[in-house]
């Protein structure tokens, strides 16, 4: 008996599925609670400032400054890029998400080589990338603005509809989608609630805080960096960096959560 009660609570610990509307999980609202406290003292601020820096000082092989980038709004405007992307970009011919262009104008301008930042795209632990740093600086910039990324050019459509199919495709060793987890109002996986990206109501409130800063790795994440970890959580081939189906599942996501208030950077447990 012992034994089949022991089973029971494993499989409860482990189950995804639906919270019951009338229940609060205590241990949810302690999460939250957590992170309102550590609102006011974001380490994201820390990476905003290396990214001003680093926006503005002269570097890679060219030895300028990102300063005369073009994220969408004119060479060198920063404040809003963030809220209206992803977008189309005629010099480059192909849609893009914010941390993409950046490292576009980074090759381009700057002169770095994009073969070296794919190799290690996302940093480590003790040794964080500069698009982690340039990428707070420009998101910030965008803080309080209404997402509104642009949906007219027929690449930004198609991008949009390429990243709706994707998120609906089921395949790997478990039969995954990113639907499997993100396709149902008030699931969760233990003690994760699960935002149904389906919607525009919780898609609003999950884009609206990406890139975030968790505390359970001590880093700033990327909304790449999220997609590719949802990747590996479904034991799929690792996508590759800042790639077309990439980014089109991230204009999914900003067309479905437009209208929101950028509150980003955020805390993630």
């Amino acid at each position: 008996m012992k034994y089949r009660i022991a089973i029971m609570a494993a499989l409860v610990a482990t189950w995804t599925g639906p919270v019951l509307a009338q229940e609060k999980d205590p241990t949810i609202a302690g999460i939250e609670k957590y992170r309102e406290m550590l609102g006011d003292d974001n380490p994201a601020e820390l990476y905003e400032a290396r990214g001003e820096i680093l926006w503005k000082k002269a570097d890679g092989p060219n030895r300028v400054s990102l300063e005369k980038c073009d994220l969408g709004l004119g060479p060198g405007v920063v404040k809003g890029a963030y809220a209206q992307s992803p977008r189309y970009f005629a010099d480059a011919d192909r849609v893009m998400d914010i941390e993409t262009r950046i490292n576009w104008c980074r090759e381009k301008i700057q002169g770095f080589s994009s073969a070296d930042v794919k190799k290690k795209p996302f940093g480590s632990a003790d040794k964080p990338s500069q698009i982690e740093d340039l990428l707070a600086y420009v998101v910030t910039a965008s803080k309080g603005m209404k997402i509104a990324p642009p949906n007219s050019h027929p690449k930004e459509k198609e991008a949009y509809e390429l990243g709706k199919a994707l998120f609906f495709v089921r395949a790997g060793p478990y039969d995954f989608s990113c639907a499997s987890c993100h396709g149902e109002d008030e699931k969760r996986i233990r003690l994760q609630g699960l935002p149904n990206l389906t919607t525009p109501r919780d898609t609003k409130a999950s884009h609206a805080a990406w890139p975030a800063y968790r505390v359970s790795t001590s880093r700033l994440h990327s909304m790449q960096w999220r997609i590719n970890d949802c990747y590996r959580q479904q034991r799929f081939p690792e996508p590759g960096y800042m790639t077309d189906s990439v980014n089109a599942l991230i204009t999914y996501l900003a067309v479905t959560g437009e209208g929101e208030l950028y509150k980003g950077p955020s805390l993630k447990r």
